[in-house]
């Protein structure tokens, strides 16, 4: 347990050199002008503000992240709606709209060594009608 940054061996240590330096009936004396004065502090205005700053300090990575990660879902579902296919108007398919004109089909490119049969190495073609 720490109180303002101070462990317990710490506190042992400040309350054995109190006893010491100031004795058992002044050590009372002191013990409740220091419980007076932490009481001001806890109950200040001040005291509030700070706690509720530190709380915030604790919280504020964890929030970042819940921003971000929301921000970056609504990004998703923003890239999603985009990307669906728009809706086509009835008709039938693959026929381009009026506005637009037939698509033309490329000339096909003849290949001159597919046209001329390899006789080097060909096989015997086998006849279809074994009978005739």
């Amino acid at each position: 347990m720490e109180i303002l940054g101070v462990g317990m061996p710490e506190l042992v240590f400040v309350l054995i050199i109190a006893i010491l330096l100031l004795g058992p009936k002044d050590m009372e004396k002191a013990g409740r002008t220091i419980g007076k004065w932490l009481r001001a502090v806890v109950t200040s205005d001040g005291w509030k503000i700070f706690q509720q700053t530190s709380r915030e300090l604790r919280t504020l990575p964890n929030k970042l992240m819940r921003e971000a990660n929301d921000e970056l879902n609504q990004i998703g579902r923003d890239l999603n709606s985009a990307s669906k296919p728009t809706p086509q108007r009835p008709g039938p398919p693959n026929m381009p709209s009026r506005s637009q004109p037939f698509p033309e089909t490329p000339p096909v490119a003849k290949d001159k060594k597919a046209e001329q049969p390899n006789t080097e190495h060909s096989e015997p073609e086998s006849d279809p009608n074994p009978d005739a």
